[in-house]
C-alpha cells in the first residue's frame, strides 16, 4: 500500500473463475455472469481486463463493441470506455463510469475477482 491510499478505502476480492487463456481473441470481449455480476472480459494488446458489461448511457453489452488499444466502444452509441477503470474516455473526469474488476492468471484460467460484502 502507498501513502497515497486510505486504509478505510481498502476493497477486498473473492476471485471467480470465467474463462480459459484463449477463450478470447485479441481485440475482443465476452460477456460472463459471475457472482451476479454482469461482466465484460475483454483482451486488449495482451492484457485481459474486465468491466461492467452494461454501458451506463442505455444498457448496451460492451462486451459486442469494438476494441482497440485499452478501450472499448459501445456498439449502440459509440461511447468509449477505458478498460483498465471503466472511465468515459470522453470525459475522463465524468462521474459517469462502468465499474471495474480486477483480473489474475491462474495457470491457464483467467480470474475475475468480486468485491467482498462485509
Amino acid at each position: 500500500m502507498t501513502n497515497c491510499e486510505d486504509e478505510s478505502q481498502r476493497v477486498d476480492y473473492e476471485y471467480h473463475p470465467a474463462a480459459k487463456v484463449g477463450d478470447i481473441s485479441e481485440g475482443e470481449g465476452k460477456s460472463f455472469t459471475v457472482c451476479g455480476h454482469v461482466i465484460g472480459l475483454f483482451l486488449s494488446e495482451g492484457n485481459y481486463y474486465a468491466i461492467s458489461d452494461f454501458c451506463p448511457h442505455q444498457g448496451a453489452s460492451l462486451s459486442g463493441g469494438y476494441v482497440e488499444q485499452g478501450r472499448v466502444m459501445c456498439p449502440w452509441h459509440a461511447w468509449k470506455f477505458e478498460l483498465k477503470d471503466g472511465s468515459w474516455a470522453d470525459s475522463p473526469t465524468s462521474p459517469i463510469r462502468c465499474e471495474s474488476y480486477p483480473v489474475r492468471l491462474v495457470e491457464d484460467e483467467i480470474q475475475i475477482g468480486i468485491p467482498v460484502k462485509e
